[in-house]
């Protein structure tokens, strides 16, 4: 089953008065429970195109056929509030420098993705989320740090904070950009097999990778060269 279909994406930003294409024609699929690797050299468009996939950013407009589609529904046809949505409930976000809140607490870090998902409800169902957290990081092995700060974790530590983070709210998707990129490579190692782990029932994982040892372990691996799905 699909969930998620990405056709013809095109992305230019403008240096200056100068364009500069990064997408140039992408097309791919996410299927319920894989793990799909897009592996690609730094400035290859692969982060470009997780962020047009998490609703992040959007493609230009201008390209004729280019679009994402979320379980048969356009991206581009949400409101904001449900663009805000898509977002906090149906995709996850894990990346390369983890973006914790400094002066947040591990627990703290994790419960604000809800925050996001439930808003103002939030606070009616504090206890509840705060439990699930707690689950989580003893699952990551990080019962002991629920009162620290970032800065009093290791690299690996932070980055399975943020995993929590991105599970607290159940996504459909998982997308990770180079989540072991900054990490020597046991301590990545550990890391991505909590990924791989975390790919429960239907949940999808989509990493964006320069690194072919960890592509080797997807089911299924897409090369982008030079903004465009390499065939070789």
């Amino acid at each position: 089953m699909k969930l998620l279909e990405a056709s013809n994406l095109h992305k230019t930003y403008l240096l200056g008065a100068t364009a500069v294409p990064v997408l140039r024609g992408v097309s791919l699929e996410v299927h319920a429970g894989e793990f799909l690797a897009i592996l690609g050299a730094s400035g290859s468009g692969k982060s470009t195109l997780l962020h047009l996939l998490g609703g992040l950013d959007e493609p230009d407009v201008q390209a004729a056929g280019s679009w994402v589609n979320f379980r048969g529904l356009m991206l581009r046809s949400f409101s904001q509030s449900q663009l805000d949505d898509y977002r906090a409930r149906s995709v996850g976000f894990v990346f390369q420098f983890y973006h914790l809140l400094p002066e947040l607490n591990v627990l703290q870090n994790v419960c604000v993705a809800a925050m996001a998902r439930w808003k103002f409800g939030y606070f009616s169902r504090k206890g509840e989320i705060e439990a699930r957290a707690r689950e989580l990081l003893t699952e990551f092995g990080l019962a002991q740090r629920l009162k620290h700060k970032p800065v009093e974790l290791s690299g690996g530590e932070r980055q399975r904070v943020a995993i929590a983070r991105a599970l607290i709210n159940d996504p459909q998707i998982l997308l990770a950009d180079e989540p072991t990129g900054n990490l020597d490579r046991k301590t990545g190692e550990t890391i991505l097999d909590l990924l791989i782990k975390s790919r429960r029932g239907e949940r999808a994982l989509v990493m964006v990778t320069h690194d072919t040892e960890v592509a080797k372990r997807a089911d299924r691996v897409v090369r982008i060269v030079d903004g465009v799905i390499s065939k070789g």
